[in-house]
């Protein structure tokens, strides 16, 4: 499977500036399945009432065309408004125009995210061109035991707002995550400077199920490329055969 990777800055609060800014991105990319940042349409707001959409909004009919136009995946999160309730979700769109999504469970609390935002309760895998690929979001990414592999994924992604100053956490837990789970992982951070004067310098990378870089990290503004070979991958787990000693447990639902 080929995987772009769209790291960029990001329009404060201003989802049509964005979708302009991406569209023009997509439409040059070649693959199976593209990957946007943590709330692309708007940044890491607090103030949802300012950018949410519905389901049936301007964003999400967006995506299914040009996913349809495409004839590939796109996920990626924005804010959502449903049932008076905000929520940080991630939409996993298919050529077909059919949606899956995965709202974000761990609620950033150092930004108040848990204050504005709703939490999701459900562990999503999303299967596609016989991947199983597990929807997670910026903060999950500190708390291995909801990405835990019991379901036997192929792949983590992980959509971010991930601040520079604490980039050396998001580097090593990327790979920890790709190693326990022996899961390809990608992460998709943005870059740029926030209006509240957050910066963030990106560092999206593709990490392979032994903690290989196949994608390195980088700064600036890219479309990154990662090729996925799940037979090598389901080869190294049969040979090595770790997984069939992880822990047994269940997470207690909310």
């Amino acid at each position: 499977m080929k995987i772009a990777l769209i790291q960029s800055s990001l329009y404060w609060e201003n989802p049509k500036s964005n979708r302009n800014y991406f569209e023009e991105k997509i439409n040059a990319i070649n693959s199976d399945l593209i990957v946007l940042p943590e709330m692309f349409t708007s940044g890491f707001t607090m103030s949802p009432a300012n950018v949410a959409e519905t389901m049936q909004g301007e964003t999400m009919m967006w995506l299914k065309s040009l996913a349809k136009a495409k004839k590939t995946a796109i996920t990626g999160s924005l804010v959502i408004e449903e049932n008076s309730n905000f929520y940080n979700r991630m939409v996993f769109v298919f050529p077909s125009g059919e949606i899956q999504f995965y709202d974000k469970k761990h609620l950033f609390t150092l930004a108040g995210e848990d204050k504005v935002y709703t939490s999701g309760t459900q562990k999503i895998i999303v299967a596609y061109l016989d991947w199983k690929i597990c929807l997670q979001v910026c903060y999950d990414l500190r708390f291995p035991v909801f990405s835990r592999n019991s379901e036997d994924y192929d792949l983590l992604i992980y959509v971010a707002s991930w601040p520079k100053i604490r980039t050396n956490a998001w580097d090593a837990l990327l790979k920890a995550r790709a190693i326990e789970n022996m899961s390809y992982a990608i992460g998709v951070n943005r870059i740029g400077e926030d209006n509240n004067g957050y910066q963030y310098i990106g560092h999206s990378q593709a990490i392979d199920f032994l903690g290989n870089y196949i994608v390195e990290p980088v700064e600036s503004e890219s479309i990154l490329f990662a090729e996925l070979n799940k037979e090598k991958m389901l080869q190294t787990r049969q040979k090595l055969g770790f997984l069939n000693d992880r822990d047994a447990f269940e997470i207690e639902k909310l």
